[in-house]
């Protein structure tokens, strides 16, 4: 039975409606003062605020409100659409899971006629900005190198999109073709994959030495920058290797990458400090013909947030010494 966490739901509800809409589909909809209407549903208005279907009377403020109440998914199909993972098989238990022939918590049932969801697009990377300027700055804000963030742009592994300004991160094939791209927006917590992407070929990271046997798995494009900001600036152990984002915790990549890269033996599982991370790892760690090593955020529940945490004390212990206090 198909079946999905509640941290992984959680995750879902993050995705607010119209930046969903906007990247999913932007066919669909058509601006009307500063907001939108769905095209086939033209009582249904979408804002930053959420969505409202006025011939119904029925609204929410996520995209699962909008994928469960307005396009007729499941719930389970909804939350992994969102997250861009694969629901379990397993049997749930007791109070952690929900159940896709359970209605979820709160859950409306979509209206009698609703249209089923439209065709998933074909994969299609979003328009590039001008510039990359405010992604930039958005990763600068989170800790990250520029040098690092520059070295990405340059080597076409990022870019920033328009008109909303989110960090692209790209994922290419053994030929060098784009076939996967993370959308990570710079002023909302909105993020997911690009329909049609192959998570497969989730962000990679090379190492400088293309012989390196090692490997860093992250849940994150962020997180993989983070740990080599850490390690650029001394604040974690120095590696060498490739680090590899899941784009979530589906292990698709992972193992596709293990095929990709049989010489690489040594993996450092540095998924997030929370029950799927938790888990995540021990799935990983399971996989036949590596060797693994549990390698979590040193602080926090990620390793963006470990490098901002690390930070701050840096400038904290600056400050006093400065002053003539004593270090923290």
């Amino acid at each position: 039975m198909a079946w999905v966490t509640k941290g992984q739901i959680e995750r879902a509800r993050q995705v607010d409606v119209l930046g969903y809409v906007l990247a999913y589909e932007p066919g669909h909809v058509k601006r009307v003062g500063s907001g939108y209407r769905l095209k086939e549903h033209p009582s249904l208005s979408i804002d930053r605020n959420g969505f409202y279907w006025h011939s119904r009377e029925i609204g929410g403020r996520t995209a699962l409100d909008y994928l469960t109440d307005v396009r007729g998914y499941g719930f389970v199909e909804a939350v992994c659409h969102l997250i861009g993972e694969q629901p379990s098989e397993r049997p749930a238990m007791r109070g952690s899971t929900i159940r896709d022939n359970h209605t979820a918590p709160n859950q409306r049932a979509p209206a009698p006629d609703a249209k089923p969801p439209p065709e998933r697009m074909p994969f299609q990377l979003p328009v590039r900005h001008k510039d990359n300027k405010r992604a930039t700055a958005y990763l600068q804000s989170r800790g990250i190198d520029r040098g690092l963030i520059m070295d990405c742009i340059n080597h076409g592994l990022m870019y920033e999109s328009k008109p909303f300004h989110n960090a692209v991160f790209l994922g290419r094939d053994e030929n060098g073709k784009t076939r996967y791209a993370a959308l990570r927006g710079t002023t909302s917590n909105f993020k997911c994959d690009v329909d049609g992407s192959d998570k497969r070929y989730s962000f990679l990271l090379p190492p400088g030495n293309p012989n390196s046997r090692k490997a860093a798995i992250f849940e994150a494009p962020v997180d993989c920058l983070s740990h080599q900001t850490m390690c650029k600036h001394g604040l974690a152990p120095p590696f060498d290797g490739w680090r590899l984002s899941l784009g979530g915790t589906s292990l698709v990549a992972l193992e596709h990458f293990i095929k990709r890269h049989p010489e690489v033996k040594d993996y450092l599982i540095c998924t997030d400090n929370d029950e799927a991370g938790e888990m995540a790892a021990l799935r990983i760690a399971g996989l036949p013909g590596i060797k693994t090593e549990r390698s979590p955020p040193p602080i926090g529940n990620d390793y963006n947030e470990a490098l901002q945490a690390m930070q701050k004390a840096g400038r904290l212990q600056n400050r006093a010494r400065q002053s003539g206090g004593p270090s923290l």
